[in-house]
């Protein structure tokens, strides 16, 4: 993973490689600024004796998880064309974890607590109608995610000399996919046309064959009227259907071919006309999210799942979150991709709550009110070397603080618990994220390019 630099008065340079890093810190022109992401501030060094590279900020928005990439544009010459196109440096790699389900569950659980004690306890008049939502109101749980994204694109963006924006918008192109004889522009004259178009159509009839629900066998486009009979290429009249189905259907009409499966016939018609839900061209949030990253001042460029998955498979990269956000937009090669993911986890600051609560809503022990103890707080990032015992050993991640003095560290695969406060170190504090590294085994890049051989694609 590459390193963030700042100079001396705290603005962002060109991150370097770790060995360099470790070589400025141990000559003494670096300290240590940040911990996890692992940032230096160079001590004898400003930012007028510095080369500044493009460097990009690439995102793949998911309801649970959202990929991040900080890349350098770089110009690669197009063999074909004789054209330079914009390659991507891979330097870091982020998977930023939401947590909009347990913000939602929290939620529930609090509506219903004040429901109980309102409804079947005491009376008290409704005022619910005297609530007001501001235009572009999101739900909490989705308002979250918005966030903790621009959070992160800021963070990043005063780490690194960021100079433009990519971010997914939409699955598929609708625009592609409603009206495929259009001309004019330069996506739906190449391959990827027909790209998007299939990988609208394997989502929306779950990779199975339409036909005789045959799975794990490669799909081919089908017709359901055919177009020896009038039938277009419109989404809504194309479906999945397996070689042995295909070639037996041929210029049949559909009611003809199911004419002994009625309810089959009925289902696929009810089907084709019916349009993918996660497929909508304005989709609340992503649109929340672009408008939010146009108001960094950077140029942003927006793209679609079927194009990230064309790079994707084009240069046989495995599917990850992180990965997926390099393969976004318009890329002509990616290098550099191999690096481990830095998971982040949000975890939140905290809670006003200072009880917790039984099921019928009534209030069940009582917390500590000081959120602090021994000088650590709960979400703190701490080393604990414990000399013997079962726990012996060193534990590094965060910490659950006690009032006994006895905490719990939960690390990236397990949690310790009873741990004393004299053996932890406090090493970075809390700020509502949990860290760790994940690396990638090797196999799965050999299934990438298994699969890519399997079903070739063209370039």
């Amino acid at each position: 993973m590459a390193v963030f630099v700042l100079d001396k008065t705290g603005k962002a340079l060109m991150p370097c490689t770790e060995k360099r890093a470790r070589l400025l810190l141990a000559r003494g022109r670096a300290r240590v600024h940040r911990v996890m992401p692992f940032i230096i501030r160079l001590v004898d060094r400003g930012a007028a004796a510095s080369n500044l590279q493009p460097l990009r900020i690439k995102l793949d928005p998911g309801s649970k998880t959202t990929g991040g990439a900080l890349v350098r544009d770089t110009d690669v010459l197009a063999p074909s064309t004789g054209e330079m196109q914009r390659g991507a440096a891979v330097l870091n790699l982020f998977g930023l974890v939401h947590r909009g389900r347990q913000i939602s569950a929290a939620l529930t659980a609090r509506r219903a607590m004040r429901r109980r004690r309102r409804g079947n306890l005491r009376y008290r008049a409704p005022r619910f109608l005297n609530r007001t939502r501001t235009e572009g109101w999101l739900p909490p749980s989705l308002q979250h995610r918005v966030d903790t994204i621009m959070a992160w694109v800021r963070r990043i963006s005063r780490w690194a000399p960021v100079t433009a924006l990519s971010s997914e918008l939409v699955r598929f192109d609708m625009q592609a996919l409603d009206n495929p004889d259009i001309e004019g522009a330069e996506y739906q004259q190449g391959t990827l046309a027909d790209y998007e178009v299939r990988e609208y159509l394997l989502e929306k009839w779950g990779r199975v064959c339409a036909y005789c629900d045959t799975t794990n066998v490669p799909l081919q486009t089908e017709h359901i009227v055919a177009r020896a009979r009038g039938g277009s290429n419109r989404v809504s009249n194309l479906t999945l259907g397996c070689a042995p189905c295909n070639q037996k259907k041929a210029a049949l009409p559909v009611e003809v071919f199911l004419a002994k499966d009625l309810k089959r016939l009925s289902a696929i018609l009810a089907k084709a006309k019916r349009p993918l839900k996660d497929a909508a061209a304005v989709n609340t949030t992503r649109w929340v999210l672009a408008n939010a990253l146009k108001t960094t001042g950077m140029p942003v460029e927006l793209a679609s799942g079927g194009q990230t998955k064309f790079n994707r498979t084009r240069f046989a990269i495995p599917k990850t979150h992180a990965l997926d956000a390099v393969c976004v937009g318009a890329v002509a090669a990616v290098s550099g991709w191999r690096a481990p993911t830095l998971v982040v986890k949000c975890a939140g600051r905290g809670s006003y709550q200072r009880t917790r609560l039984d099921r019928y809503g009534f209030p069940r022990g009582h917390l500590t009110r000081e959120k602090r103890v021994h000088g650590f707080q709960t979400g703190d990032l701490v080393r604990a070397k414990v000399p013997s015992g079962q726990k012996a050993g060193t534990h590094i991640g965060r910490v659950a603080v006690r009032a006994t003095g006895y905490f719990n560290i939960q690390s990236a695969g397990e949690v310790v618990q009873g741990v004393a406060h004299r053996h932890c170190q406090l090493v970075q504090r809390s700020d509502g994220y949990g860290y760790s590294r994940q690396l990638y085994p090797k196999e799965t890049q050999e299934k990438a390019v298994l699969r890519t051989a399997r079903y070739p694609f063209p370039a």
